[in-house]
């Protein structure tokens, strides 16, 4: 279990997708420890498990080993999380929502990530800065869906 003084927390993982179970292990740690819901500690593992594969995948031109920033916080009802990496220029946001298959034997594989992000968080920025991308997602929490931290 994370030891969290404040309802904030940061750590870094490496640009490979074996630290995609470090990820996890630290939303559902952070989620628990502040009485998120277990339907929004799994919501905001599949936006952040999306985001971090896209970045790992797609964000480095080179073999190098480059170091993924991530906070997460809750406040006022409001969780937040913000991934920080130093990859190629790249706003998700503008790329187009994806045409929706008719039924699952016509989907492909893929494509969908920013999409299923958008769909369930409350909000999602995007900025570049000092040679550094930005994402950030914000998630509603109501009051009567946290539970009491005993």
């Amino acid at each position: 279990m994370i030891k969290v003084e404040t309802q904030s927390y940061s750590f870094e993982l490496k640009s490979n997708l074996s630290e995609l179970a470090v990820l996890n292990q630290h939303i559902v740690d952070f989620g628990r420890h502040i009485g998120l819901p277990e339907l929004s500690i799994s919501e905001i593992n599949i936006c952040l498990d999306e985001l971090f594969t896209n970045t790992v995948s797609y964000g480095f031109k080179d073999d190098r080993e480059h170091n993924i920033q991530f906070t997460i916080k809750m406040d006022d009802h409001m969780f937040t999380a913000s991934i920080e990496d130093d990859g190629v220029p790249f706003n998700p946001l503008k790329k187009k929502a994806p045409k929706l298959p008719a039924d699952v034997e016509s989907a492909n594989i893929g494509g969908l990530g920013i999409h299923i992000t958008r769909e369930l968080v409350d909000e999602i920025n995007y900025e570049r800065k000092r040679g550094k991308n930005r994402l950030t997602i914000k998630k509603s929490i109501q009051t009567n869906e946290i539970q009491s931290q005993e």
